[in-house]
């Protein structure tokens, strides 16, 4: 019976597959799933007759229903309550970088620095770039900041597909240290008692190489892609929308908000929520923009519902995300007997297979957790490694393939459509780019965790 309940189990988790690449909803998609993974090992529970199976998962078959629908429907998404705190906080401290003009400056002034060389314009403004990211999260703000910096490229003479390429991989990469990107990864690595199991400071001792190795291979492909044009800086000018906003220009004290969270988190410990209030009201100080106490707090109140807006779509996709995870726990005896002896307890062979197979962290596949990698996470789970090795292993294709290169990304379709680019032609250089820099960081992740 284990093997019929691992077979159905296996049978659902690549129905997932095809409905995500498919273009299903994926909040529906896996609470149904959730729904099913914890009926299946449930009934499996009751029938199962092998007597080295029970002897093997005792603790785990002897859950009663009502202890697993408390597990899965109700424990899981109320443990997920601190992940959604840090995602709504970072959010507002993004809006406010924006509202204060903090980012549209800090491109500016890169422009400015670059002069009449159009590469080491576009290195620059996609270090910028990932510099923003590194703190801002949201489809709202790489729309707000790509407004600016995508003419800018195009009117240095850049080409479109590489102009769009380099600004989605930078935003990409500065997503690597992301406190609310990691807020949403750590939703999947949380333990009994609702805490994660997966610190911050353990993904930026990684994340902050991943970080650089990504940039750098932006910037080699903006020198061997970029086509030499002579052009002065005057030409590399912003949108009206953004020139009507000069008068907005942040001082340059303010200009290192963007960076102030997650430095007070790694150098000084300091928890994330208070640095992004530190870094929020540092750069309304610094910009003139706390004048009384009632606007003070009309602004405040904006911000936040700003912010809250553009994190909107995930909650409902995150909360669904602890009831699977939840299920996929009491999915673990049947995996671990169907699959056990398939698949390798072997760190280097696992890496291996990510990194060749990285391009299925796009289209929502089995390798990004916004799509059907939360299944896949599940197996490997059951089968035993560690959560130090799989995080980085998940993550990375989930945030190179999904997050900078996969057009099912929201702010990758508002990208192409911006500068018109055809997906073909995206997809072509993104994939190609994407799959290299996964494959640099599962060897780094393999000789750090593995």
């Amino acid at each position: 019976m284990e093997y019929v309940i691992g077979i159905l189990l296996l049978v659902s988790f690549f129905g997932l597959v095809v409905y995500a690449v498919r273009g299903g909803n994926l909040m529906l998609g896996i609470f149904v799933m959730g729904i099913i993974w914890t009926v299946l090992p449930m009934i499996g529970n009751m029938l199962v007759t092998n007597p080295d199976f029970i002897a093997a998962n005792k603790d785990a078959i002897s859950i009663t229903w009502t202890d697993a629908l408390q597990k899965v429907f109700q424990s899981g998404p109320e443990g997920w309550g601190s992940v959604l705190v840090n995602v709504v906080f970072g959010a507002w401290f993004g809006r406010v970088l924006m509202n204060t003009g903090i980012a549209s400056t800090l491109i500016r002034t890169t422009t400015e620095l670059g002069g009449d060389k159009p590469a080491i314009t576009c290195i620059l403004l996609c270090i910028v770039t990932t510099a923003c990211f590194s703190s801002i999260f949201g489809a709202g703000a790489v729309v707000a900041i790509g407004v600016i910096v995508l003419p800018i490229f195009m009117s240095l003479g850049i080409p479109k597909v590489l102009a769009t390429c380099s600004f989605m991989l930078s935003v990409g990469a500065g997503m690597f240290v992301n406190p609310v990107l990691y807020g949403q990864y750590s939703a999947f690595f949380l333990g009994e008692d609702g805490k994660t199991l997966y610190p911050y400071e353990q993904h930026v001792s990684w994340g902050i190489y991943a970080l650089i190795i990504q940039v750098v291979v932006v910037i080699i492909m903006v020198v061997l892609l970029s086509r030499e044009k002579k052009v002065h800086s005057w030409a590399a000018t912003t949108p009206a929308s953004a020139k009507k906003r000069r008068g907005d220009n942040a001082p340059g004290i303010a200009l290192i908000a963007p960076i102030i969270p997650v430095v007070l988190l790694i150098v000084f410990k300091v928890p994330i929520i208070l640095g992004f209030i530190i870094g929020s009201f540092y750069a309304l100080f610094t910009c003139g923009k706390i004048k009384s106490w009632s606007q003070t707090c009309r602004m405040v109140n904006k911000d936040f519902f700003d912010g809250v807006v553009d994190t909107a779509p995930l909650v409902g996709f995150l909360l669904m995300l602890p009831m699977f995870n939840k299920a996929a726990e009491l999915c673990v005896p049947y995996f671990n007997a169907l699959l056990g002896g398939i698949i390798p307890n072997n760190t280097l062979v696992i890496s291996i297979v990510f990194a060749v197979l990285a391009p299925l962290g796009m289209f929502r596949g089995p390798f990004t957790l916004f799509g059907c990698g939360a299944a896949t996470l599940g197996i490997l789970k059951g089968i035993g490694f560690s959560t130090a090795y799989l995080a980085p292993l998940i993550i990375i294709p989930s945030t190179v393939m999904n997050v900078s290169c996969c057009i099912t990304q929201s702010w990758i379709v508002w990208g192409v459509n911006y500068t018109k680019v055809s997906t073909k032609e995206y997809l072509k250089l993104s994939t190609v780019v994407g799959w290299i820099i996964c494959i640099i960081l599962q060897a780094m992740v393999y000789v750090m965790f593995g």
